[in-house]
């Protein structure tokens, strides 16, 4: 088990990059249901004025740092995490292990057509993945999605319908998909589609892959402004926690 750190009240895991896989690995392989969680700032502001959703945060098998604003913030708190682990790695770790395993992938979400062309680009990839169900992230029926995922009989299920609407139907719907693995993954379908260029490595090495998203998407700068903001609530929080202690 990973070492647990509380960030603003949501509680990541303390892994790098290969134990994350390593753990996902594991999960892939055990037959019982597990969700793993991506939280990046955002997340974590939307956490503090939902319950449901920070619970449903805090429940997860496995919840990984996503986002630089959260390693920064870590940092600033006292709680240093390992280092960021991007969900969409992540997710390319277990389509490798998938793909070892020969088993079987859902995807769900994005807009029509986008899983099905992130499901033909991941095949090529991975030939020995059985790519045994799509369905795009525009539906009200949940409880129909959720008929049509659990007859697909998937082993791994991505999850991108954004936040905090995917955390959600993995809490709540997961378990009766019979995935031993769903992951929340946000945008991920449409990197995988190709429609979304991901940050040169250089940018990523450096903790900028979000000012790249912001160079080449400027409707972005609104979500953005949520960095520095959960960083000053970090230092924040610090503060108020020396005082306690003095």
């Amino acid at each position: 088990m990973a070492l647990k750190k509380d960030i603003l009240g949501v509680r990541f895991d303390d892994v790098s990059r290969q134990e994350a896989a390593q753990m996902g690995a594991a999960m892939l392989e055990q037959d019982q249901f597990h969700y793993v969680v991506t939280p990046n700032p955002e997340f974590i502001l939307a956490a503090e004025k939902d319950a449901d959703f920070r619970q449903v945060l805090n429940s997860a098998d496995l919840v990984i740092p996503d986002g630089i604003g959260v390693v920064y913030s870590a940092k600033i708190l006292g709680t240093p995490l390992k280092e960021r682990v991007p969900g969409i790695e992540f997710a390319a770790d277990m389509l490798a292990k998938l793909d070892q395993m020969g088993g079987r992938l859902y995807l769900l979400g994005a807009k029509p057509g986008v899983a099905q062309e992130a499901g033909r680009r991941i095949l090529e990839q991975h030939p020995n993945i059985v790519l045994c169900g799509t369905h795009d992230g525009y539906f009200k029926d949940e409880e129909a999605v959720l008929l049509e995922v659990a007859a697909a009989r998937p082993n791994l299920l991505f999850v991108c319908l954004g936040a905090p609407k995917q955390e959600k139907w993995m809490a709540r719907w997961g378990r009766h998909t019979g995935a031993r693995l769903a992951i929340g993954l946000g945008g991920a379908l449409d990197v995988f589609a190709g429609n979304v260029e991901r940050a040169p490595e250089s940018w990523r090495k450096l903790g900028l892959e979000w000012a790249y998203r912001l160079k080449k998407e400027p409707k972005r700068a609104g979500r953005m402004a949520k960095l520095p903001l959960v960083l000053v609530k970090s230092a924040g929080a610090r503060l108020r926690g020396r005082r306690d202690q003095s």
